[in-house]
């Protein structure tokens, strides 16, 4: 499941780079992509990014300042937890998915575990 086309991803990576609010000509300047875009479209795609609510924004003179609404691993948090949440069977998907994990990634992942539990048995 892929939530951004291109310029989107581009816009998105360039900020969350940033990890600053940037106006849209300094998005335009850190943005990596195959082609010139024009500084409307980025101004243009960043509305759309902020109307579907993955941006932030406020004004800075003229100027609207963008910032993610998210971090880029809270994003692909998400992202994991609804392509889970749509599966028919949500274990049997984690499951699959963990089966391809290489072995330092599932002693990664024993350790969140570790960590998640030590966390909520404070809380």
């Amino acid at each position: 499941m892929k939530e951004f086309g291109e310029l989107e991803s581009a816009i998105m990576s360039a900020l969350w780079s940033a990890r600053r609010p940037l106006v849209v000509r300094e998005v335009r300047e850190l943005m990596t992509y195959d082609r010139d875009v024009a500084y409307t479209t980025v101004m243009t795609v960043a509305n759309i990014l902020y109307h579907k609510g993955l941006l932030r924004r406020e004004k800075a003179g003229r100027a609207w300042q963008y910032w993610p609404h998210e971090t880029r691993d809270e994003h692909t948090a998400r992202l994991m937890r609804e392509v889970l949440s749509g599966s028919e069977d949500p274990g049997a998907a984690l499951l699959r998915f963990i089966e391809r994990f290489t072995d330092e990634e599932v002693g990664r992942l024993g350790e969140m575990l570790h960590k998640v539990r030590a966390q909520r048995s404070v809380a």
